[in-house]
């Protein structure tokens, strides 16, 4: 039985579409889905419950995605696990796509789904940064900002000895070596975007701040998910009408790095900046 867990603070707009996606297909009646509602003061556990048998909800005290992700997985059922992000949407069939290829005989431990953003109703400097940041290596490779990923029993073992970080998806995605890692293309995660740059400033705030604190877990010769300037170069070169969107996000990287460097040398690792703007009805 696929386990789909779902950590939950105060998600009360988003969560009922990714409950009804799905939900949506009746094939994907074997799917376990864990709704764990974290330090929640809204209707979330409500509209979780709304749902139906099929969507259990437990509630824990303390407002953290990783004590809801600990605590999921002491209620999920079985293997392959997902644990998917209240602000994104899958479907029943993507949840399926994501599963297939997880065989320990394989060597595939981890999966994730293609992004698909919505960038109609953003800014034009956002849309010119996922333009460019999308095309970047480690961004299509990586396992990262896709709020989904999917692991094995074995793929579990590795990511359940993780220490408590505040960047879990790019910790989980650096613990898989390419070859035990796969972006499954039939798979398809939507990501609201956020709508203006101050927002997209405030979220690369916090990648700065969750990424330091991975790399102060892991070894420097470790593999990184950090970007070049010779990535960016490429990028340029091979089409030349990335330059703006590349130029935006050197910008916003070095303005959210500057605007890190104080939690950064506080080493604190807790304050969650989160995106309002992308949970807009």
């Amino acid at each position: 039985m696929t386990s789909i867990v779902i950590p939950a603070h105060n998600e009360e707009r988003v969560l009922g579409r990714l409950l009804d996606s799905l939900l949506a297909d009746p094939s994907g009646d074997e799917t376990d889905i864990v709704v764990v509602c974290n330090g929640c003061t809204d209707d979330t556990a409500r509209i979780a419950a709304r749902r139906g048998p099929r969507v259990r909800v437990v509630e824990i005290p303390v407002p953290s995605k990783h004590a809801a992700l600990r605590a999921g997985d002491d209620h999920a059922r079985g293997f392959p696990r997902i644990y998917v992000d209240a602000d994104v949407v899958l479907t029943a069939a993507d949840v399926r796509a994501l599963a297939g290829p997880l065989d320990d005989a394989s060597g595939i431990l981890a999966t994730a789904p293609e992004r698909q953003l919505p960038l109609a109703a953003c800014a034009w400097p956002v849309r010119a940064y996922y333009r460019a940041w999308q095309r970047l290596p480690a961004v299509r490779e990586g396992l990262f900002g896709r709020g989904v990923i999917a692991v094995s029993e074995a793929g579990y073992a590795r990511i359940a000895a993780l220490p408590p970080l505040m960047a879990d998806d790019l910790a989980a995605s650096l613990a898989f070596a390419p070859g035990e890692r796969l972006v499954v293309g039939a798979a398809r995660v939507v990501i609201q975007p956020p709508r203006t740059w101050p927002d997209l400033v405030r979220r690369r705030i916090r990648a700065a701040v969750s990424t330091a604190q991975v790399e102060r877990h892991r070894d420097p010769r470790e593999a990184s998910a950090r970007t070049g300037r010779a990535d960016l170069l490429a990028l340029v070169r091979e089409d030349p009408r990335l330059l703006v969107g590349v130029v935006v996000l050197v910008a916003t990287a070095v303005v959210a790095r500057w605007r890190a460097r104080k939690a950064i040398a506080a080493e604190d690792f807790g304050t969650w900046l989160r995106d309002e703007s992308s949970r807009q009805n």
